[in-house]
């Protein structure tokens, strides 16, 4: 499948096994400073009938790497590059569904860092597109532009981890993703690892088999 012209850099990765024409699919969402190739490597350890897009933020940093947006704050995104960002990741969902075999039922979104900021961001203002969400060791960008709607999350799965020793965002940040969600009665599986700002092997198989879980009951 060639790779068509959409609003954000991404590359495609096919499913190894594939179980119908439409597939369940998961986009990758970098973070600070990384790009598309970075989260692909996880792709060996997910369930192979998945078929994964991996996105490059649309920002180029001075000292290499790619970012959705600056901080005023921590933990406060720039309003005007937030918003182009969320813009952008946007248009790109919403025209991904129509040039690649996307099963609407089964999309997924998997963010690390800032990358779970703009998973959350897209899933939690436009709950109806999306099944579920992976929240790696992120935060909820609250007071930007956007409305969440959260009486519309009740039926979404969520995979919410993060390192009790990270030292550039606190778990802390995940509890409260892991709390609003249970307000919203959204599900929600949480974990907490004993890791720094990372993905770690532990953490890896947890997502994995939540990944699986969530497709399997849906399979036929």
């Amino acid at each position: 499948m060639s790779t068509p012209q959409l609003p954000l850099h991404h590359i495609l990765l096919e499913p190894e096994a594939p179980v119908g024409e439409k597939h369940p699919t998961v986009i990758l969402v970098h973070g600070l400073g990384a790009d598309e190739n970075d989260l692909a490597g996880l792709v060996g350890s997910l369930d192979p009938r998945v078929m994964f897009l991996s996105v490059r933020a649309p920002f180029t940093l001075e000292y290499g790497g790619y970012t959705w947006y600056d901080f005023l704050e921590a933990g406060k995104p720039e309003p005007k590059m937030f918003k182009e960002s969320c813009d952008k990741l946007s248009r790109f969902i919403y025209e991904a569904s129509i040039h690649y075999s996307i099963n609407p039922k089964e999309l997924y979104l998997l963010g690390f860092s800032m990358g779970t900021v703009m998973s959350l961001a897209m899933a939690l203002s436009r709950p109806g597109l999306f099944r579920g969400v992976i929240a790696n060791s992120g935060y909820l960008a609250e007071g930007t532009h956007l409305e969440y709607l959260w009486n519309d999350v009740f039926g979404m799965d969520f995979f919410v981890a993060h390192g009790t020793l990270d030292p550039r965002i606190p778990v802390q940040a995940s509890r409260i993703i892991r709390d609003r969600l249970e307000e919203a009665h959204a599900a929600v599986e949480y974990h907490e690892f004993p890791m720094g700002h990372e993905i770690g092997e532990e953490s890896l198989r947890a997502m994995s088999a939540w990944i699986t879980q969530c497709i399997d009951p849906r399979e036929n």
